[in-house]
Formats: structure tokens, sequence, C-alpha cells
């Protein structure tokens, strides 16, 4: 094995090999390094301080209040993404592709303006429940303002993830299995209860895992409710301790930063065990046959329609009142409404202005920047089977996988300091944005690539091999059009997540690099309602018709590419 080994490593070219140590290189100083430098952190002296920190009553409210707060989310994530996934897996319910596509919403959606939106929906004046006569009178407390609130809004957050996950288990469900017992006799529900919940047992599980994971790791909707009704959870803490005490408090953000990364890998360890040597087939044909609904797919369509209108419609149009009523509490009506919020947005607010043009560029930069690298690291995981390639994709998840608010505090960490060689610190700075933003999305921008190299035909990079053509022209002429559309899908995705990113901005933006997370969290925070609801509007927009061009390319990707297509 060891002879095979080197043979193989004999027979990559020097141009392979430069190619290779740039990309680990890269991987290690922008994955690694911020995470390995928060690790440090805690070893020696910082010993002492993590004894200080676990010592503090609000660390262990913090972490309770993360646990309880997530696990309650997680159960509401079950029951809908769940539920979603059998529904449209299983049955012959019409438009499922779109019905998917609004059930995603949520998770492109920046947190901070789901919970802005439901806080217009459930507040006075609300255009949703006003016409209704169930608005709450002026001065009334918002009931979102409370831990039950923040879970249920988390947990609507990550319902798509859990839908994602059982989804993925039906399509390796054999075929033949369900049809031998129908053809038995077994109605649907028989078939569900027998069948299919049984062998989804594991990717249920593994979805809520992932539904927790993410629901711990959330900072916009516990900042956004958390914060003004005293409900502390890890990552607010963090934030607060950083942005109230700056940089001098790096040790004791860098201990609560580990016992966050602890509670979300626990949950991602339990995860990858429920879904360990499970495979989804990559080809279709082994997706079952849709069972007829017969009688109840008239009422089941209704039902669906009102919790997607519950969900996505609801929030939606009480954000848009938000954004034209005329003062805060009071509903809009043809004679009051106001464009004073999106006047304010789009031609007096600076800050609003720098953010676009910040979110813009980063998130430009980050998926040009991500999808060229993708294309040769997928290249050559397709090529080759090297153990420090497969390494190296393992060390670029973990960004991905850790709260963004363990990033940010290891991306502080790690480049604080002067760069060796040129004494400049890129603390406080754009770079050290796009730095973050690089590590946190790079496996946004690598999978589907990664998926569609694994397509190609080898034989065409063998025979160019023979031919003496160097790894470049190979990596241009035969990879790079194979896989342009799934390069073009990935950079897109990674451009509307990171447009909407607030987690690491919140702890590493400087004055004059705001990005429009941010913008939208500070004017929440100020009380300027109206301005922050039109500008989560125009954001909502830009996301709504990202998905769409996404989509116009889906019949050129491989399978899996677009979350919302089946």
């Amino acid at each position: 094995m060891l002879a095979g080994v080197s043979q193989r490593w004999h027979r990559v070219s020097v141009g392979e090999r430069l190619w290779l140590a740039g990309l680990v290189l890269a991987i290690l100083a922008i994955s690694l390094w911020p995470l390995a430098r928060l690790a440090m952190e805690l070893v020696g002296p910082g010993l002492a301080v993590a004894e200080r920190v676990l010592a503090r009553p609000q660390t262990w409210t913090a972490t309770l209040n993360t646990l309880t707060l997530s696990g309650s989310a997680t159960l509401v994530a079950l029951l809908l993404g769940g539920g979603m996934a059998l529904l449209l897996g299983t049955t012959d319910l019409p438009r499922r592709d779109l019905i998917a596509f609004a059930f995603l919403i949520p998770l492109v959606i920046p947190p901070q303006i789901t919970a802005v939106a439901w806080m217009q929906v459930l507040g006075p004046g609300s255009v949703v429940l006003a016409p209704l006569g169930l608005a709450p009178a002026s001065g009334t407390a918002n009931p979102l303002y409370s831990a039950t609130g923040i879970a249920i809004l988390l947990g609507v957050e990550q319902a798509p993830l859990v839908f994602l996950t059982v989804r993925a288990g039906l399509a390796g469900i054999p075929r033949d299995l369900v049809e031998a017992a129908r053809s038995a006799g077994a109605s649907p529900t028989v078939v569900l209860r027998t069948i299919l919940v049984p062998l989804l047992l594991p990717f249920f599980a593994a979805g809520s895992a992932l539904a927790f994971a993410a629901a711990a790791g959330n900072f916009g909707i516990p900042a956004v409710l958390g914060i003004p009704a005293r409900v502390p959870v890890l990552p607010t803490l963090i934030y607060q301790r950083l942005s109230g005490f700056g940089p001098r408090v790096l040790p004791e953000v860098a201990m609560l930063s580990m016992v966050l990364a602890v509670v979300v890998g626990s949950a991602l360890a339990v995860q990858a065990l429920c879904l360990r040597g499970r495979r989804v087939p990559l080809q279709g044909g082994a997706g079952l046959a849709p069972m007829p609904l017969g009688r109840w797919r008239t009422p089941l369509l209704v039902l669906v329609a009102l919790v997607l209108a519950s969900l996505l419609v609801a929030p939606m149009v009480a954000l848009i009142g938000g954004s034209l009523a005329p003062a805060l509490g009071v509903a809009p009506t043809w004679e009051t409404v106001s464009l004073a919020g999106y006047r304010f947005i789009l031609f007096e607010h600076d800050a609003s202005h720098r953010a676009l043009q910040t979110s813009l560029l980063l998130s430009g930069m980050a998926a040009v920047l991500l999808a060229m690298a993708a294309v040769p690291l997928a290249h050559m995981l397709a090529a080759q089977r090297s153990w420090t390639l497969r390494a190296m994709v393992g060390v670029a998840e973990l960004p991905y996988a850790l709260p963004g608010t363990v990033l940010a505090v290891g991306c502080i960490l790690a480049f604080l300091p002067p760069l060796p060689g040129l004494g400049v610190s890129l603390y406080a700075t754009f770079w050290l944005l796009l730095i973050a933003y690089l590590a946190r999305f790079l496996p946004l921008a690598l999978r589907p690539v990664v998926s569609a190299a694994a397509r190609l035909d080898r034989g065409l990079d063998e025979a160019a091999r023979l031919a003496q053509a160097g790894f470049t022209r190979r990596l241009w002429t035969i990879t790079l059009p194979a896989v342009a559309p799934a390069a073009a899908a990935g950079a897109i995705l990674v451009f509307l997540i990171a447009m909407n990113e607030l987690t690491v901005s919140a702890l590493l933006w400087s004055a004059g690099w705001e990005t429009l997370g941010v913008v939208v969290f500070s004017l929440e925070q100020g009380g300027a309602i109206q301005a922050a609801s039109a500008l989560a509007v125009l954001i909502i927009a830009m996301t709504v018709l990202g998905m769409l061009a996404a989509d116009r390319l889906r019949h050129r990707l491989p399978s899996g590419v677009l979350p919302w297509r089946g």
C-alpha cells in the first residue's frame, strides 16, 4: 500500500505540488490558526482565567440558558422540519419544489431580521393582528421578549436544517421496500409507522443535533430579544463582554468561547454518530414514489399554505407594515403610510451606505476567491486519495461547523499581534473581516464543486497528463468548464449568506467597516424600528432575488447543490 501511495505521489507534477502547498498553507492560516490560537489561550496562565470565569454565576446562567433554549428550539424544529420533510418527501402533494423553496427561505434570512419581523407581528400596531382585533394595546410588553419567545423563533429558524437532514434520509430508503409493503395492502399510515419512521430515526436524531448546535451558536435572535429581556446566552455574553471591555478581556471571552464550542461540538458529534455509515445515494433511482393522498390532498395543501403563511408571509407583511408605519406602535393606513424609513436608509443614513458597500465588497470577494480556490482543491480531491487533502477539508469544515462567535474570538487572538515581518496588526480592519469570511464560508463553496468534480471522467485528465499537459492547463481546459456551474452556484450561496452575516461581524467590525447585519442590529437596538424594518425589507428582497438567480442554474448543477431542490 505504501508503494502505491509513493507511486501516486511521484506522478504528481511540480505544479500540482505547488498548488497543493499553497492551498494547504492558506487553509492552515485562515481556518486552523485562529482556532488553535483560541485553544492556546487556555494553556498555562490561562488556567487561572478559566477558573475565574467558571466561578462566575453569569457563566453558568448563560450556559444553562443556552442549553434550555436550544433544547426547546430543537423540539420546535423537529416538529416543523420533520413533518414537512415527511409530507413533501413521501406524498404527491402538488408544488412540492415551490413549497420547499418557501420553507427554506428562513434559513438564509438573517436571524436578527427574523426577530425584528416577528416583533412587528406581535407588537402594537401589527398590520397582521390589528385587522383581526388581536393586536396588543400600546405599551403592552411584546411576548417575544422572553425565553419562550426566543426558543420558538430559534426553532422556526432551525426547522429547515431538520427538513434537509430528514429529506436526505428519505433519498436513501430503497423504493422496493416501500412498494412491496404497499403491494401487500399496507396503507400509507402503516408504511409511515412501520417502515419510514424506524428507518429515519437516525436522521431525525441527526437533524435534531444539528438544529441544537445551530441554535446554541445563534447570535441574532438572542441578541435582539434576549438582551432587552435579560435572558443571556453564551454568544450574547461573549459579545457584551468584548464590546464593553475590549481586547483586554480576550482571555475571559476565550474561555467562554471554549465552553460554547464544547456545547456545539457535543451536538455535532451526536449528529456524526447518528449518520455514521449511512450514505445517501448520489444518483437518482432510489427515491420513493410519491404516495397518493387522495381526498386528503386538498386539506393538507391548505394546511401547508397556512403554515407557510404563518411562518413566512405574516412576518414579511408585518415587516413591510412596520417600515411604512408613521410611528412605532401605530398601524399604517392609506392616509398615514410613510416612506420616511426608506428615504432615511437610501438617502440619509451614511452607515447604511457604507454597510452596503462593505457587505457587497466582502461577500463578492469571498465568493470569488473561494470559488477560485474550490476548483483546484476539488480537482485534486477527485484525482488523488491523499490523506493531506482530506485532512485539510476536515480542517476547513471547522470554522463553519463551530459558532461564528468562536471563530471571531479566535481571529482576534490570532491577528491582533502584528504580522511577522510586516509589523502590522489586522485587528479592526477590513482584512480581518475578509479572513474570517473566507474561513467561515469555504465549505459552502467547496461542497458543490467537489460533488461535480467527483462525476468527471478521470480518463480525460489521465489522457491530458500522458500528453504532457501541466496541472494548470488540465485544470483550465478540462476541470473548470465541467464544474463552472457548480462553482457559480457555490459562489452565489456564499454571497447570499455572507451578505446577511452578523455573528462574526458583530465582534470584528470597526468604524467605517460596518456590514448590513451590524447596521440592522444597531438600528433596532437604538430604537429606530422603522428604519431597521425598511433596511430589513431591502435585504430580504436581495436575498430572495439571489436565491431565484441560483435556482435558474439548477438544470446544470449536481443533485443537492441547491438545498430547496430535491
